[in-house]
């Protein structure tokens, strides 16, 4: 009896099948854990950073938050002043920020440009209440450009693209405001964001205006070039009234062109 008692149970045997499964399952399950942590880890720092900037969203008393920002500089100038597509604006900033533009705006809906763009595409986008996120592609790359691009992709009224010749690593843009950086970490990034992404209080000319992509007239796949080179003497001045074949908005009939004011001149702030 005691013999087959023995045989019986050395028949059972251990169920190494069943342990082996189990562990690839747990194996495979904290795996797919890791990764999702490792991948969402970017959204949720930059969602902590976006908590800390909450104090600078523009309200009825404060409408213009970004005026608490150091470094920040303003400057006030006129919408609706449309230029061709083949024509240049001589602008008075470097990255611009406000000013004479193409009649069709750049993709501002959350796109990370992985080439610079046409500037005059770009500075119609701010008259919509985007915020541009420029950087020199010399000094950022790496975990610093990914930084930056946590910012902007797939954020509603955000866009950022390289901007060669960039006199400082980054450059904030919205329309009539300007902030420079040096390091892609600056919590002044989401500070300027929070205040001037579709501030509803009147800092940029066209409330409500679409940020979404204009078929046949710009692709966010295949947008219109940045021109590095200095405007010529046919460029267009600041103080520009509008080309009298730049219509409206996205080739509407714009009332009033080519006589939109001129831009304004800048409320003392220095040239970049």
């Amino acid at each position: 009896m005691k013999a087959a008692r023995g045989s019986v149970v050395s028949k059972k045997g251990t169920p190494w099948g069943t342990i082996i499964a189990v562990v690839a399952i747990v194996a495979l399950a904290a795996a797919v854990i890791t990764y999702y942590m490792i991948a969402s880890a970017p959204k949720r720092d930059q969602a902590s950073r976006e908590e800390a900037a909450a104090s600078f969203a523009p309200t009825a008393s404060d409408p213009d938050p970004s005026k608490r920002i150091p470094g920040v500089i303003t400057a006030t100038y006129t919408g609706s002043v449309h230029v061709l597509p083949t024509e240049r604006v001589a602008y008075d900033k470097t990255p611009p920020f406000g000013g004479p533009h193409d009649q069709t705006w750049a993709t501002c809906t959350g796109i990370v440009y992985p080439n610079a763009v046409r500037t005059e595409n770009m500075v119609h986008a701010l008259e919509h209440g985007s915020v541009w996120i420029a950087y020199n592609p010399q000094q950022i790359s790496g975990d610093a450009l990914n930084l930056l691009s946590v910012r902007a992709k797939d954020k509603p009224f955000t866009m950022l693209s390289p901007y060669p010749g960039l006199d400082k690593p980054i450059s904030l843009q919205s329309w009539g405001h300007q902030l420079k950086l040096d390091k892609a970490d600056d919590p002044r990034i989401d500070e300027f964001i929070a205040a001037l992404r579709s501030n509803p209080n009147g800092v940029y000319p066209e409330v409500g205006a679409s940020c979404d992509a204009v078929p046949g007239s710009f692709d966010p796949d295949n947008p219109p070039p940045f021109d590095p080179s200095k405007p010529g003497p046919d460029a267009k001045p600041m103080d520009y009234k509008g080309s009298t074949a730049a219509q409206g908005e996205n080739g509407a009939p714009s009332a009033g062109m080519p006589t939109a004011p001129a831009s304004a001149p800048a409320s003392g702030a220095p040239s970049q």
